[in-house]
């Protein structure tokens, strides 16, 4: 059990300070690799979709199912996985689009704005950067949750999980860090609120460690695994799939997101 919190909370950690990954990124290229970018967020949605889906969503109902009967354990697991998904898309509908981490944008697109933004007000630009990483951390506490919950259950979900957060915490790096940077002309300031900002994600394991855990019956771990599973197909089919198509040419997209379903299957195959 000590060995599984750990690997629960450095799962979360890892997944959380690749926003600094994304500074790094923003601060050494000028130019955004759109065909690594759409193949990389399209295997990290076929990572969540399947787990979510064949994983996640049928340990919550076999364990939903064995504590209240079959009947009363789908209609429970059913609306924790659309608990979830309201919950997640709550967030998203009471944040700003521009601030919105959401809202994938390329290295290009942020030096833009910023560029533009600094011929007005550097203040408002100061601003752009704080919000943007409020909402990444907003965004990263569900994550965070998510990510221990299901390490702690399988270890091996939990890594396909953390790996397929981490990609997509990249590009919400580099949304914090380029207009912090433009504002200030501060390298070291702009990456420290961007790797803070990622930071949400193993506060979110460490709330699940002290508040779920005591309290972590059959029934509340069933719900709980099923509003991670609603959380992580929303932020599949809301963000990554729309960014991934975006910057998508040649169905890239969606090779990436057969070849993320493909690893874990085969991964969960042999560790089973």
């Amino acid at each position: 059990m000590e060995g599984n919190v750990l690997l629960a909370l450095g799962l979360t950690l890892f997944a959380g300070l690749a926003t600094g990954v994304g500074a790094l990124i923003a601060f050494f290229t000028s130019r955004t690799n759109k065909k690594f970018l759409s193949v990389a967020l399209g295997f990290s949605a076929g990572v969540m979709i399947y787990v979510s889906l064949i994983e996640i969503f049928v340990k919550a109902k076999d364990a939903l199912v064995a504590a209240h009967g079959e009947t009363q354990g789908y209609w429970m697991t059913v609306m924790g996985f659309f608990g979830g998904i309201i919950f997640i898309a709550l967030i998203d509908r009471f944040i700003p689009k521009k601030n919105n981490p959401h809202e994938v944008k390329t290295v290009e697109d942020v030096h833009a704005a910023a560029l533009n933004t600094t011929t007005i007000d550097e203040n408002k630009l100061m601003k752009m950067g704080m919000f943007t990483a409020l909402a990444i951390a907003i965004h990263n506490f569900p994550e965070g949750i998510a990510t221990f919950m299901s390490a702690m259950q399988d270890p091996s979900v939990g890594i396909a999980i953390a790996i397929a957060v981490a990609i997509h915490n990249i590009p919400e790096g580099i949304a914090v860090a380029i207009p912090i940077f433009f504002a200030t002309g501060i390298r070291k300031k702009a990456f420290k609120l961007s790797f803070l900002s990622g930071l949400a994600e193993p506060l979110g394991a460490i709330v699940a460690y002290l508040i779920l855990m005591p309290f972590l019956t059959d029934t509340m771990f069933g719900i709980v695994f099923a509003a991670v599973a609603g959380i992580m197909v929303f932020i599949s089919l809301d963000e990554l799939l729309p960014a991934a198509q975006k910057y998508d040419e040649t169905h890239l997209s969606i090779y990436g997101l057969v070849a993320g379903m493909a690893v874990i299957a085969l991964s969960l195959l042999l560790l089973a």
